[in-house]
């Protein structure tokens, strides 16, 4: 007999899934038999969050979507950080839970939640599925919708009665092609004329503009028209960051030194900016810069983004056609590229500061000596992340992963794990604070039983140090933001990965060098000193205003 798991499970096969991440329960034994004898592997985590967040990532990395499993109640629950995660950060996902039957109810009411309704604002959709004839249309639908721009998360609840009903007859739907809208002609005409009338034009790319499909739109778009461009913290990488037209990247939302570019400008192209990530810069009612937004969908009009004017349809297409009407016509921006050897200095402050504990800038310039160009850098949340996206370049596209749009703690191990097993021969290095990496350390085993090649480089400050930044911003006293932390080392030891601790700051580099080169899950305490964080970010916000939000 074919029953409703086996359908499902072929449906998922139909999709092209090869991993299914998770954490099974009673509920879920139909579909995890079904599991059993099919192609797809099923990657047992050691908590429903880090489940999603690898599947998230998987969407992030590949452009398909990842998909966890997770049983009904409690288990299903666990999954809502990272369908938020996904959600804000327009990662392709699918979540499957299970449920107790629903054509009887012969435990009452006995861990029942209604999960569809809780996963509704946190997911692109939210269903159930009734019967086992329904299945192939609603996975087909739930990968569409997922796909489909703005990408996101799906949620399908499959109960236990429908995953063990006959399903004889039904069969799974064929993947079609999707085919994007293109800009209108007269849209594109209107964008070329306002950037050919513009003196110092200035390309953003957001969020929307990094997917894996538009690297080289983007970087042919960049090399042939000359233009200038920075990124927000989530559009980095998209163009390589070794370009001589590179300006920098919005760390914060004004007052950093990639604001003195934008004050320049008098014309952003913001290709791809999505108003889930911080601003990364503040749009003026009057006075500053005209902004053209070239996106899948209309801006959302908020009180720091109106754009002047918009050009919707499939970016890749847009930015090839606008290139087509802007290529040789754009005189170099001389004022510009010297302003960007100016910016790009400042950012060179204090990178080889030889103080221990380790400065933030120095991390950042000995992790990019020791990671190649396809090196993958994988960041939790917190403090470090700001001189990540400020100090960092990327040469290769998705290769410095961070999170600008939920900001969630505890993702950095689970993404770099998933990166990991997407690209075994390449180097992968997880950056996460104490206070982060604690919140799922327990995928330390995962990693280790997956037999990974990763390393978890953790900076020790035993405090929650974004925050306890911020409370000294704000003239509060240091309070409630400390706390102890096991030793590291040994703490990796006992998941059967390796460990070591840097004592000094020339160790830094041979330490995760040799991390890298002995292969394996490797851990690595850094003591980080954040102390100077407070004056020098200060000192540099030259315009800041009282209200700004540096989380």
């Amino acid at each position: 007999m074919t029953k409703g798991s086996d359908l499902f499970v072929a449906a998922l096969e139909n999709e092209g899934v090869d991993r299914i991440f998770g954490v099974p329960g009673e509920e879920n034994l139909d579909l995890l038999e079904s599991l059993r004898t099919s192609r797809i592997e099923l990657i047992l985590t050691r908590h429903e969050q880090a489940a999603a967040f690898m599947a998230a990532t998987h969407g992030r990395l590949t452009g398909r979507p990842g998909v966890c499993l997770a049983t009904l109640g409690p288990g299903a629950l666990n999954f809502s950080t990272g369908a938020a995660y996904a959600h804000l950060g327009a990662m392709p996902m699918i979540l499957i839970t299970g449920q107790k039957p629903v054509m009887s109810a012969r435990q009452a009411r006995f861990q029942i939640v209604d999960i569809v309704a809780s996963m509704k604002p946190l997911t692109k959709m939210s269903r159930q599925i009734l019967s086992a004839g329904s299945i192939p249309s609603m996975v087909r639908d739930a990968f569409r919708v997922a796909m489909e721009e703005r990408p996101g998360p799906v949620h399908l609840e499959l109960p236990e009665d429908v995953a063990s009903e006959d399903a004889h007859g039904a069969s799974v739907i064929p993947v079609h092609e999707v085919v994007r809208a293109i800009a209108s002609p007269s849209a594109l005409d209107k964008a070329a004329e306002m950037i050919l009338a513009a003196r110092h034009p200035l390309v953003m790319i957001g969020a929307a503009g990094n997917r894996p499909s538009l690297v080289e739109p983007l970087s042919q778009f960049v090399r042939r028209t000359g233009l200038a461009f920075f990124n927000t913290q989530m559009g980095k990488g998209a163009v390589t960051g070794g370009s001589n037209l590179f300006m920098g990247t919005a760390a914060l939302s004004e007052g950093d030194y990639i604001h003195e570019a934008v004050d320049h400008a008098d014309l952003i192209i913001a290709i791809g900016h999505d108003t889930v990530e911080k601003p990364p810069f503040l749009m003026e009612s009057a006075g500053g810069p005209k902004v053209i937004h070239v996106g899948y969908h209309s801006a959302s009009v908020e009180q720091v983004y109106h754009p002047d004017f918009e050009v919707i349809g499939d970016i890749g297409a847009s930015v090839e056609a606008l290139a087509e009407r802007l290529d040789g016509r754009l005189p170099a921006d001389e004022a510009m590229l010297k302003l960007r050897q100016k910016i790009l200095a400042r950012l060179n402050d204090r990178a080889e500061e030889d103080r221990f504990p380790v400065t933030p800038q120095r991390i950042v310039h000995d992790v990019r000596k020791v990671m190649p160009e396809d090196g993958i850098v994988c960041l939790d949340n917190g403090m470090y992340k700001i001189w990540f996206a400020r100090n960092y370049r990327t040469h290769v596209a998705n290769t410095l992963l961070l999170d600008n749009a939920l900001a969630t703690m505890g993702a950095g191990l689970p993404s770099a794990m998933m990166a990991a097993m997407l690209y075994p021969d390449r180097r992968v290095l997880a950056v996460c604070g104490d206070g982060g990496f604690m919140m799922n350390s327990q995928e330390m085993e995962t990693a280790v039983r997956l037999g990974l090649n990763l390393v978890v480089m953790i900076l020790n400050d035993s405090a929650y140090g974004m925050i306890r930044w911020k409370q000294a911003v704000d003239g509060f006293p240091d309070f409630g933001m400390s706390f102890g932390n096991p030793d590291f080392v040994r703490y990796a030891q006992a998941y059967g990965a390796k460990g070591s601790r840097v004592t000094s700051v020339e160790d830094l580099v041979p330490t995760l060098e040799a991390a890298f080169t002995d292969g394996g899950v490797h851990l690595v305490d850094v003591p980080i000193d954040y102390s100077e964080n407070t004056r020098v970010l200060v000192d540099e916000l030259r315009n800041r205003s009282p209200d700004v939000d540096f989380a």
